[in-house]
């Protein structure tokens, strides 16, 4: 399989503005995603004009931007004021707060009024049906669960991400997201179950040409960049 033949729908995750420039050019990328993290992590200090810088650029495809309130009040204002800013504007909701509050009803009642959520940070099936209950079927949305989390805790994520996608199979217009990937094989993963999204940050970007590679095509790469970086190095022994 190569890159380009997947079906799964791939999103850059990121915060550079000039990387999201670049990837806007590439056709096999379907969306943007972002979270404070991640501005913080790229030196990002207004967020508004940030936003605004993106979204003057990405017209055509979904773009998620996270409140960052943990009182569900503000994260409401804060919802339907990043709402406002684009028709591909999704606001990211976090599945609970700081405090193991649970979003649902501000997610329910800001997806009855037609706003594009992106649920993020969910880890459990009790997590994703709790959200599932609180969508509108006809109100476009995405549900974040993070496998990569999943993965990083011991837990094979493959069985959570089945469940949620039967989990959402009455919502059409939600679709769940495969988040923090680890490898290039998650993308392999996703795809083989059926997974409708994908985030990618932009060093896994990278090695996804590597996707249907040769092994021993690529294990002579492996052997070349070893003797190349030691002639580099000018190691004597």
């Amino acid at each position: 399989m190569q890159f380009t033949d997947l079906r799964i729908k791939i999103f850059a995750d990121g915060a550079n503005l000039q990387d999201i420039l670049n990837l806007a050019q590439l056709p096999h990328i379907k969306g943007f995603t972002t979270n404070p993290t991640l501005m913080r992590k790229h030196g990002v200090t207004d967020y508004s004009a940030f936003a605004q810088q993106v979204l003057q650029h990405i017209t055509d495809r979904a773009v998620s931007f996270e409140v960052f309130s943990d009182e569900f009040d503000e994260m409401e204002r804060q919802a339907r004021l990043i709402a406002g800013w684009g028709e591909n504007v999704y606001v990211k909701i976090p599945v609970t707060n700081t405090r193991r509050e649970s979003s649902a009803a501000l997610i329910q009642k800001l997806a009855a009024d037609g706003l594009k959520l992106n649920v993020t940070a969910i880890m459990t099936p009790a997590q994703v049906r709790k959200v599932s209950d609180a969508l509108q079927a006809e109100v476009p949305s995405i549900v974040s669960v993070f496998a990569g989390r999943i993965a990083d805790a011991g837990c094979d994520p493959l069985p959570i991400m089945i469940e949620s996608l039967k989990i959402l199979r009455d919502l059409p217009n939600a679709e769940l997201l495969w988040a923090s990937p680890r490898e290039v094989f998650n993308v392999v993963q996703a795809e083989q179950i059926g997974c409708p999204i994908i985030t990618m940050t932009s060093d896994l970007l990278a090695k996804l040409p590597n996707l249907g590679k040769d092994l021993e095509d690529y294990s002579l790469d492996t052997v070349k960049m070893f003797y190349n970086d030691a002639q580099a190095s000018q190691f004597k022994l």
